[in-house]
């Protein structure tokens, strides 16, 4: 069975749209990512193998096929884990779509523990911002990455510890709500200045770093 699941990944420090494209069919058991996965994306398969498995979820014994869209964008990093997993449970039946509202406006984004464990990630902020640029009303990431993304207004923020929890989101056995305070996210601050990026002509990718930068700190 075939299912689709959307996720993001960097291009220096922009956020752009993922597909992951998940077949699940007969033959002698594989499992093989394409896309231009780099080698820490094709690791992905052993940490989803085995944090499917310690999440009490039998591991399919067939032929697995995933492939990253757009396929000519070499796809870097670890946070492809989970929305592997996730593809792979639907593809599976473990999981369906219609029991979490607006699925095909979620993204899923987390590096996996081989005991399910979701871990933190890098690039979080331009992920989420690019995501909602694109319409997405809801990000499932890492709970340590929840503070950063929350600085974003008009995105509802799912935090999740391990793979199981979010498991259970999608269907419908639990509720995860994002119990970050705004006020620890106000980055209007009390001081007042004079100047901002508006008097640096240029300099556009600079400026953006720095604004990540800043947003990181925070």
């Amino acid at each position: 069975m075939l299912s689709k699941i959307k996720s993001m990944s960097l291009e220096g420090l922009n956020g752009y749209l993922v597909e992951i494209q998940t077949d699940v069919s007969g033959g002698l058991p594989s499992f093989d990512i394409v896309g231009l996965p780099d080698i820490r994306v094709k690791e992905a398969k052993e940490r989803v193998r085995t944090s499917i498995k310690n999440s009490k979820i039998e591991f399919p014994s067939r032929r697995i096929v995933v492939n990253l869209s757009p396929a000519d964008k070499r796809k870097e990093g670890t946070f492809f884990d989970l929305p592997i997993a996730i593809g792979i449970l639907l593809a599976i039946n473990e999981v369906r779509k219609d029991t979490l509202e607006d699925f095909d406006s979620t993204i899923f984004l987390g590096e996996l523990s081989l005991d399910g464990t979701i871990n933190r990630i890098n690039g979080i902020l331009p992920m989420c911002i690019e995501a909602k640029d694109l319409g997405i009303r809801r990000v499932v990431i890492p709970k340590e990455n929840a503070l950063e993304a929350s600085i974003i207004n008009d995105l509802e923020i799912i935090p999740v510890e391990n793979l199981k929890e979010v498991i259970d989101y999608i269907r419908g056995e639990n509720k995860i709500v994002n119990e970050i305070s705004e006020d620890c996210i106000d980055l209007k601050g009390k001081n007042s200045y004079n100047f901002d990026f508006s008097e640096v002509k240029g300099q556009e990718t600079a400026k953006r770093a720095l604004e990540i930068a800043a947003a990181r700190s925070t």
